[in-house]
């Protein structure tokens, strides 16, 4: 957040005091680290508590976040009702996030969650309601709404003469290896494979930049597992109210990681690259195959911590929604439902998926 600062008639924090907003994080790990890290070193914000069932990773997460051991939890209704509170940053396996977050709207705090919302339909759906009806901010940890490159792309695709037709998107990388016996790859937290994991940002990516409403989805996947409930690969196909496809391919089986996505309409294309989790180039493909490659400011990107504590400060909406949650979650658990039958299209309820 570049030059946002603190309303100094009213105050960010729950009791109306004045000072930095004060920050829960859940979970130590990768996303509690580097989430957190992003508000610790932020002038607006403070981090005064930690919790994680892990003792050991609670005190190397407490040592890089500056917590003290007294404000370090390995039980989070606990650490709720001790400590002074505005805001939490849950970053712990995906089938935790609901109870999580409800505890945390009980309490009347703000809260940044990673992706995906939930791994449960009726759970997400529940969440958009409830969060329709408060004053705190829900933001979800989807960052590509925050690169310029996804940007761009749904400002042309606002533009009125431009419909995306025909959509494909791959992500790739060392997954199923990596991760190994990590809960990642174990479904009662993790709520499916690949899929719900990585494959989370890429729908979310075509999703928000192109504002389509699907309304059906199939897939095939490559399981790790006997049981059907881990993918390691997935083809998923999904179908627009407006005529178009979407094509998605992923694979957690590649030595490096890479992510494409081509978004095309009768003027030609809008291309997407991305490389090791750096932000995405952007091009734009005219109908004489010529490229357009602005220059994109990424010095000027916000983080996921200034995109959240600017929506806050601001009251205006976060930069990820619930609903943009629950979009994700409708179209991954049609996608798993498919693909654990015969493959065949499965219907998606439009009051889940529709922006309007």
């Amino acid at each position: 957040m570049s030059d946002t600062s603190v309303k100094n008639e009213e105050s960010i924090r729950n009791d109306g005091t004045d000072g930095p907003l004060r920050i829960a994080v859940v979970g130590g790990g990768y996303i509690g680290k580097t989430v957190g890290e992003g508000f610790v070193e932020h002038e607006n914000a403070s981090v005064v508590a930690l919790v994680d069932i892990d003792e050991t990773v609670l005190a190397e997460a407490g040592e890089e976040l500056e917590v003290d051991s007294e404000s370090q939890y390995t039980d989070y209704e606990t650490m709720l009702d001790a400590e002074s509170l505005d805001a939490v940053l849950i970053g712990t396996p995906h089938t935790l996030h609901y109870d999580q977050i409800i505890a945390a709207f009980d309490r009347d705090l703000h809260v940044f969650c990673d992706k995906p919302l939930t791994t449960d339909l009726d759970q997400a759906r529940d969440l958009v309601e409830r969060d329709e009806k408060r004053d705190e901010v829900l933001m979800v940890g989807y960052q590509r709404h925050l690169y310029e490159a996804f940007i761009r792309a749904r400002e042309l695709w606002d533009q009125e003469d431009r419909d995306p037709r025909w959509i494909t998107a791959e992500v790739s990388q060392d997954w199923v290896d990596r991760f190994e016996g990590a809960w990642r790859q174990n479904p009662a937290l993790s709520g499916g494979g690949y899929l719900y994991d990585t494959g989370s940002h890429l729908l979310d990516g075509v999703l928000w930049s192109t504002r389509l409403t699907p309304e059906a989805v199939s897939a095939n996947m490559h399981f790790v597992d006997d049981e059907k409930e881990v993918d390691g690969r997935a083809n998923v196909t999904v179908r627009f109210t407006n005529g178009a496809t979407a094509t998605f391919s992923l694979s957690g089986e590649t030595p490096c990681m890479r992510e494409h996505i081509r978004m095309w309409d009768e003027q030609g294309a809008i291309a997407l690259n991305s490389k090791d989790w750096e932000p995405s180039e952007y091009v734009e493909i005219d109908e004489e195959s010529g490229e357009h490659r602005p220059r994109l400011l990424r010095a000027d990107q916000q983080t996921k911590a200034e995109a959240f504590l600017e929506a806050i400060e601001t009251g205006e909406e976060p930069a990820a929604t619930a609903l943009d949650g629950l979009r994700v979650t409708a179209v991954t658990e049609a996608a798993y439902e498919s693909a654990r039958s015969d493959g065949s299209f499965v219907a998606v309820d439009p009051e889940d998926v529709a922006l309007d």
